[in-house]
């Protein structure tokens, strides 16, 4: 039987509330994208939410509403899914990637006030795999320079940092509800934020650049439609309704797998958040990292090797800064950020979501380990020329 590598958890309650909407006259801008931005806005602690189509649009429509524009710049990560630095790209504003921090892997703040120039209008940090990043440590970068800062914190809904829900610790954040995130709504996304202009104008944006309240074809901005349906957002309020059983679920898979792979050396477990006081991972993934004895053609023979046992994982994350697009348009090149490689080229998401058991999650741990031994045991077999490392 194959083990998928994420799974959405839905219940009764889910489809319920999905079949309630669907008997209603409004399938978009109804009352459930109304109920569910004030639950969500109440859930992080912030004055305003706006629901948008994917986590993407809303970190887009952020950028923005922010005023970041064509010849600025922004401070953010290389090792992150690639849209934290593509809504950037998509208003002429450049990313100015610094390397991030060997325990956390998320943007290091020294790197930060070291990279930033006359151009510099903002930081974008990620919360990786719900994780938060050292936000008092970016926001007193921020103050200090003058700068607006936009989390990304589509990976960590439900993440605290010193006591405060990560996306209320900047002027905006974003959360994300593709189906492997902690909530679900098919697609979607939400804004939260305490500005109110912020909010107002990522309200136009989203409805074609419409304002609320005027007629429906007058347009006052140039927008897109990034609306989300009432269908999604009635999804995305009943899972919402058990945000703490499914957090408390999550992180008993966490747990399960500390257990199961405590001790390798030939692993590295999951980074954690910093150890201050009211700090709580919110669990999106759970990624290892081989040691450094192990390529990333070894990471990749390991990965299909797994494939082939029905043991579906994934390659979290290929640095931004070596993908195509941007080597082609920005000319980074491998060793400009080696922590992110590094992390880059040993990363190996496991099996994870709500419903995964302790049997399952054994037998992705004896899949793991027996696939490293044997990518060990084929680098002795070979000639020397595989002294390389690939498997």
């Amino acid at each position: 039987m194959i083990i998928p590598l994420s799974q959405p958890d839905i219940d009764e309650r889910d489809i319920d509330a999905v079949a309630a909407t669907l008997r209603t006259p409004r399938l978009s801008f109804g009352p459930k994208l109304e109920e569910f931005e004030r639950a969500i806005a109440a859930y992080v602690g912030v004055r305003h939410a706006v629901a948008v189509n994917s986590g993407t649009s809303g970190l887009h429509l952020c950028v923005r509403a922010l005023g970041w524009g064509a010849g600025d710049e922004v401070v953010t990560t290389p090792f992150s899914f690639v849209a934290s630095a593509n809504v950037l790209l998509m208003e002429g504003v450049r990313p100015v990637f610094v390397d991030v921090e060997e325990d956390t892997l998320n943007i290091d703040p020294n790197r930060v006030a070291e990279a930033l120039t006359s151009g510099a209008k903002g930081i974008l940090p990620v919360h990786l795999w719900g994780a938060p990043a050292d936000m008092n440590a970016l926001d007193e970068i921020a103050e200090r320079h003058g700068l607006r800062v936009l989390e990304d914190a589509c990976e960590a809904l439900g993440a605290v940092y010193r006591g405060r829900r990560a996306g209320a610790l900047a002027d905006a954040g974003v959360f994300g509800f593709y189906p492997n995130k902690q909530i679900t709504a098919g697609e979607g996304g939400v804004i939260v934020t305490d500005g109110a202009d912020l909010a107002a104008c990522a309200r136009r944006l989203r409805n074609q650049g419409r304002d609320p309240g005027v007629d429906w074809l007058d347009q006052t901005d140039l927008g897109y439609n990034y609306r989300i349906s009432d269908i999604s957002c009635a999804l995305a309020l009943a899972q919402l309704g058990r945000i703490e059983e499914i957090l408390e679920r999550r992180a008993r898979v966490a747990a399960l797998y500390d257990r199961l792979l405590a001790g390798r050396p030939e692993l590295r477990l999951p980074p954690r958040v910093c150890d201050g006081v009211g700090d709580v991972m919110s669990w999106f993934v759970y990624v290892i990292r081989l040691d450094d004895e192990f390529s990333r053609e070894d990471r990749d023979w390991i990965h299909q090797a797994l494939a082939a046992r029905g043991v579906m994982c994934g390659r979290y994350f290929a640095p931004i800064h070596l993908q195509p697009y941007y080597r082609k348009r920005f000319g980074f090149q491998p060793g400009d950020f080696p922590i992110a490689e590094r992390a880059g080229e040993r990363a190996l998401a496991l099996p994870f979501f709500n419903k995964l058991d302790e049997d399952r999650a054994a037998r992705v741990c004896a899949a793991l380990l027996e696939c490293i031994a044997r990518c060990r045991r084929r680098r002795v077999a070979a000639s020397p020329s595989a002294s390389t490392g690939a498997c």
